[in-house]
C-alpha cells in the first residue's frame, strides 16, 4: 500500500466510507495521514481542582465521592448530578441525558473529568464533561467531524493508515540536517496521535515547514519556467530623457522601480514584476516610463485598467506626459463607437499607436499587435487569471508589469506573488498632503452634514460610503439607496447628489462616475464600488457609515479616493460600537497613513481570509501552516526552495523524487482554485 493508494481499498473503508471521505477532500491514503486534527483533548496534563482555571477546557483527576442522583426536569431532560475530590477540594458534576454513562460510573473510584469548569457561590462545577478512566493518559485528536462520520471513526482509520503504510521521505537529507526537522515518519504519527507535547511540537514544526517548502518550490519553478522564455530585449535605455521632460522631479522610490524594471527589460528574459505602492504614490509615472522605454525601443505597449473612467484618466496622463516626444498614445474602450473602434484597432497593427490603454476591449479577439513588448495590468486584483494571458498572448513573451494599489503583507505576497518579482513604492511625491480622520459615533453626523456642506459650497466635492446596496440586507447598518433618498429629500436637497453602488450595470456605473468626475455631482453616495477606479482631485471629504463593518485595508483605500489634489483632505469614520477589539482597528486607521502597516495589521487581526478576493495564481488551503504565525519559517522555506532548485531546477534527481511529486498535485490543486 502506498501515499497514492484509493482510499476506499484501506482496511476498514470500503465503497460506501470511501465516497464520504472523498467528499472531505481525501482520496487517497496519503490524503487521509494528511486530513491533520483540528484540536487534541490533552488528557496527560491534570489540574487539581482547587487551582483548575475558570471558564476554560481543563483535565481534573478525582474521586467520586456521593451517589449517583438522578432529576428530572419540566421538560423530561434527566439530570445525573455528583460530587467528586481530590487532595485539594470538591467539584460538582452534572451529566445530561446521559445515562449509558452514568450506570458504567463507580463510587470510590477514579475517573479524568474533560471540559469547562464554572463557579457559582465559590462551588466549582463542571457541566457534561467527556469523563475517561484515571490510566487514560493520552493527548487525544478531535479531527472535523460530520453526521456520516464521527471524529473517533476517522481516528480508527487514521490509526489504521499510519500502521499499513510505510511512507517515503519528501524532503531531502540535507535540508532536514539543516533545519533540525523530523522525519516524515515521526511527523505523521505524531502529529496525529502525540506521545508528549515536545513531540506533538517537533512533529507540527516539521509539517508545517514541508507545506510552505513544497509550496515555495512550486512557485520557484512558475517562475524559473517564465525566466527561460526569452523577451523583448531592451537595448536603448531612454529613461533619463523622459524624466527630463516631466514637470515635476520622480521620487527615489520610482526612480528606484523603474531602474528594477528595466534591468528585468534588458535580460533577455520576459520581466514578471509586480509593483505594489499605496494609494497616491505614483504607480502609474512608472508605467508611463516604462512605456516611454519599449517605445523607444520599437515596442508597442498595452495598459489595461479595469474601468473606462480609470482607462480615460490613464490616457490622459500619458498624453500629456508624451506629447512632446513623439510617442503616439490611443484609447480602446467599449463606449467608442464601433467606427472609432475600427481606426484604434487599424492604426494599432499597423503600429502607428505605441501605446493603447483600455479596458477589456483590449481583449477581444480582433485587436492585433504590430509589436507588443509590454503588458501592464492596473489593479491586478480586479482581473482574472485568464484575461490577462489573453492581452499577454498578442505579443511573443511580451514583458509583464502587474500594479496594485491594495498593500499586501510580506508573509501573504510570498504566497500569493511567489512567482513574480517584486517592487515596492514606499513614498509619496512631494506635496502629497496628509489625510486627516477622525472617528466619532453617530451623534455627531448633523455635526458632520454641516461640516460636509462648507466643502461644498467651497466648490469641492466628498463621499459618502456605506457598508450595504439596500435596507433589510442586514439590521441595523446603512444602506446607500435609502441613505441617497433620505439625503436628497432632507439635508442635501439643495445639492447634486449622486447613487453608485455594486448591483447597477456597467453603462450606468461609468454614467455616475464620469458626471462625478466632471463636477456635475458634488456628493456621491456609494458602497465600496468606489474603493478602485475613481481618481477626482477635487473630491476632499469622505464620511464612512458603520465604519467598523470594513476591513483596515478596505477602509484605507476608501479613504485613498481622497486627497488626489493639492487641497487638504478629511476622512470622517462613523460608529457607534464599543467593542474593545473595533476602537482598536478604528484607531489603527486613524493614527496611520503608511498602507503597508495598516495592511500587516489587518493581517494580523483578520487572517488570511480572501484578503484579496480574486489573485494572480490561486492558493490551496494551508493544512497546518498559518501564513502569519509561521512567517519566520516561511522565509526559511523559500531560502530552502530556492538553493535546492540551484542544483536541481526539475527535480529529477532521485533523492527529489517523493518532493517531484508533492509539487505534482500541488500544482493540480492551483489549477483547481
Amino acid at each position: 500500500m502506498t501515499a497514492f493508494t484509493d482510499i476506499q481499498y484501506l482496511k476498514g473503508v470500503g465503497a460506501k466510507r470511501a465516497e464520504i471521505l472523498k467528499s472531505k477532500g481525501i482520496d487517497t491514503v496519503g490524503a487521509l495521514l494528511r486530513f491533520y486534527p483540528r484540536k487534541y483533548l490533552d488528557w496527560t496534563k491534570t489540574y487539581p481542582i482547587s487551582r483548575a482555571p475558570f471558564f476554560e477546557n481543563v483535565c481534573v483527576r478525582a474521586k467520586i465521592v456521593t451517589p449517583i442522583e438522578e432529576f428530572k426536569t419540566k421538560s423530561s431532560v434527566v439530570i445525573y448530578k455528583f460530587i467528586v475530590e481530590d487532595e485539594s477540594g470538591r467539584m460538582f458534576v452534572s451529566l445530561f441525558n446521559q445515562r449509558f454513562l452514568a450506570e458504567k460510573l463507580k463510587m470510590d473510584r477514579e475517573y479524568l473529568f474533560y471540559g469547562k469548569l464554572d463557579g457559582n457561590f465559590g462551588a466549582r462545577q463542571m457541566n457534561s464533561p467527556i469523563i475517561k478512566p484515571a490510566d487514560y493518559n493520552v493527548i487525544e485528536p478531535i479531527y472535523p467531524a460530520s453526521r456520516d462520520m464521527s471524529s473517533a471513526q476517522l481516528s480508527r482509520l487514521v490509526k489504521t493508515a499510519v500502521n499499513s503504510l510505510e511512507l517515503e521521505e519528501t524532503l531531502p537529507q540535507i535540508i532536514l540536517e539543516r533545519n533540525n526537522l523530523c522525519s516524515l515518519k515521526f511527523a505523521i504519527e505524531n502529529i496525529h496521535f502525540p506521545l508528549s507535547p515536545e513531540a506533538f511540537k517537533k512533529a507540527k514544526e516539521r509539517l508545517v515547514f514541508e507545506e510552505l517548502f513544497v509550496l515555495q518550490v512550486a512557485l520557484s519553478i512558475i517562475k524559473l519556467k517564465t525566466h527561460q522564455k526569452s523577451g523583448c530585449i531592451i537595448k536603448n535605455n531612454s529613461v533619463e530623457a523622459f524624466k527630463q521632460g516631466l514637470p515635476f522631479e520622480l521620487t527615489s522610490a520610482q526612480s528606484r522601480v523603474i531602474n528594477e524594471c528595466i534591468k528585468d527589460m534588458q535580460s533577455g528574459r520576459p520581466m514578471t514584476r509586480l509593483i505594489q505602492g499605496d494609494v497616491g504614490s505614483g504607480k502609474t509615472m512608472v508605467a508611463a516610463a516604462l512605456c516611454s522605454v519599449a517605445a523607444e525601443n520599437g515596442y508597442q505597449s498595452a495598459l489595461m485598467a479595469p474601468t473606462e473612467i480609470l482607462a480615460e484618466q490613464h490616457f490622459k496622463t500619458l498624453s500629456n506626459i508624451n506629447e512632446c516626444s513623439g510617442i503616439k498614445c490611443g484609447l480602446l474602450t467599449g463606449s467608442l463607437t464601433a467606427k472609432q473602434k475600427l481606426v484604434v484597432k487599424k492604426q494599432l497593427a499597423d503600429g502607428e499607436i505605441d501605446v493603447i490603454i483600455g479596458t477589456h476591449a483590449l481583449i477581444v479577439d480582433d485587436v492585433q499587435f504590430n509589436n507588443l513588448g509590454l503588458v501592464i495590468t492596473d489593479e491586478q486584483h480586479r482581473f482574472g487569471v485568464a484575461q490577462r494571458e489573453k492581452l499577454t498572448k498578442k505579443g511573443e513573451n511580451p514583458h509583464t508589469l502587474v500594479m496594485s494599489a491594495t498593500p499586501i503583507p510580506q508573509t501573504l505576497g510570498l504566497i500569493l506573488y511567489g512567482d513574480l518579482d517584486i517592487s515596492i513604492i514606499d513614498e509619496y511625491p512631494k506635496g502629497r498632503q496628509k489625510i486627516d480622520t477622525y472617528c466619532v459615533d453617530s451623534t455627531y453626523r448633523n455635526r458632520i452634514y454641516n461640516y460636509i456642506k462648507k466643502f461644498l459650497n467651497n466648490g469641492q466635492q466628498g463621499y459618502i460610503v456605506c457598508p450595504l446596496v439596500e435596507d433589510g440586507e442586514e439590521s441595523g447598518l446603512k444602506s446607500a439607496k435609502e441613505y441617497y433618498n433620505a439625503l436628497c429629500e432632507n439635508e442635501f436637497k439643495d445639492y447634486s447628489l449622486g447613487l453608485l453602488h455594486g448591483k447597477m450595470n456597467a453603462k450606468d456605473k461609468e454614467k455616475v462616475m464620469r458626471r462625478f468626475a466632471e463636477g456635475e455631482i458634488q456628493l456621491l453616495v456609494a458602497t465600496t464600488v468606489i474603493e478602485v477606479g475613481i481618481d477626482v482631485p477635487n473630491a476632499v471629504v469622505m464620511l464612512i457609515e458603520d465604519a467598523d463593518r470594513f476591513g483596515l485595508s478596505q477602509l484605507h483605500q476608501l479613504r485613498g479616493r481622497i486627497g488626489r489634489g493639492n487641497a487638504k483632505s478629511d476622512c470622517i469614520l462613523i460608529s457607534d460600537s464599543q467593542n474593545e477589539e473595533t476602537l482598536y482597528r478604528l484607531n489603527v486607521i486613524k493614527s496611520s497613513s503608511d498602507g503597508f502597516k495598516i495592511a500587516d495589521k489587518d493581517f494580523e487581526l483578520r487572517g488570511p481570509g480572501d484578503f484579496l478576493g480574486n489573485r494572480q495564481h490561486g492558493i490551496p488551503q494551508m493544512k497546518i501552516a498559518d501564513i502569519f504565525a509561521d512567517k519566520e519559517v516561511l522565509f526559511k522555506a523559500k531560502k530552502e526552495a530556492e538553493l535546492l532548485l540551484q542544483y536541481d531546477p526539475r527535480l529529477k534527481f532521485p533523492e527529489n523524487k517523493e518532493l517531484r511529486q508533492e509539487v505534482i498535485d500541488l500544482y493540480k490543486r492551483l489549477n483547481q482554485n
